[in-house]
């Protein structure tokens, strides 16, 4: 009669411990079950920074005269950066970067101007709309005498976009939110349901020009990459 009860008794625990291996191992199914997708942000801004060098080179045999006409048309170039609406915030003035080629033993050329030298005023604003109005209206400076270089990489106009930090929690959550719609077209076509995320990943932030035609419109992008679980 023990020996039956005992029997009966294993073969219940048994089957309990079988209940308990399938439903641990069907969690265990559950758990490995993941889907991996990214999402992608982008938005369009202005830029809200520009850096703009007025600069202009000067050839000459007279270091006294070269150095009065430097004074000049700075003089001339920050009274139409006033009178255009830039203040003494947005400018400073561009120390002369002088070249004596008669100085240079390698050069055997008979020389017409021993001196060479670029000076200016670099405008760093906030006034972006300003700025452009004024770059486009450039050759008024022409006018006065001042051939402002121009299509030179070494001077070129930069536009910047500093206000990331404001609009990056909204595109993580733009790109988290096209990753978990990718995730549910996955799950419907598996026909399963998408849980949790298991993992994440955000990558950088780029900034960059929407074209080479519109420098001043930025195009920012960032990628995040997602795990979601995925059950019945």
């Amino acid at each position: 009669m023990k020996s039956w009860i005992i029997a009966l008794g294993m073969v219940g625990l048994g089957l309990v411990l079988g209940l308990f291996i399938r439903s641990g191992l069907a969690a265990m199914a559950d758990r490995g079950r993941t889907v991996a997708v990214r999402g992608l942000s982008e938005r369009e801004v202005e830029a809200n920074k520009v850096t703009w060098p007025v600069v202009y080179k000067l050839v000459g045999n007279d270091l006294p005269s070269l150095y009065g006409q430097i004074e000049s048309n700075n003089s001339e170039i920050v009274s139409y950066l006033k009178s255009n609406g830039l203040s003494d915030d947005d400018y400073t003035i561009m120390a002369p970067d002088l070249t004596d080629k008669q100085a240079d033993m390698y050069n055997s050329q008979v020389l017409t101007y021993r001196y060479s030298v670029s000076s200016g005023v670099i405008v760093t604003s906030e006034k972006v709309e300003t700025v452009r109005k004024l770059i486009n209206r450039q050759g008024e400076l022409l006018k006065k005498g001042i051939a402002v270089v121009a299509g030179d990489y070494q001077y070129r106009t930069i536009y910047e976009y500093t206000d990331l930090n404001a609009i990056k929690p909204e595109m993580i959550a733009d790109a988290t939110q096209k990753a978990r719609e990718a995730a549910e077209k996955f799950a419907q076509d598996s026909g399963s349901k998408v849980g949790k995320i298991m993992s994440a990943s955000q990558g950088q932030f780029s900034i960059e020009d929407r074209d080479p035609y519109t420098p001043f419109i930025k195009k920012i992008r960032v990628v995040t990459s997602l795990n979601f679980s995925l059950s019945d």
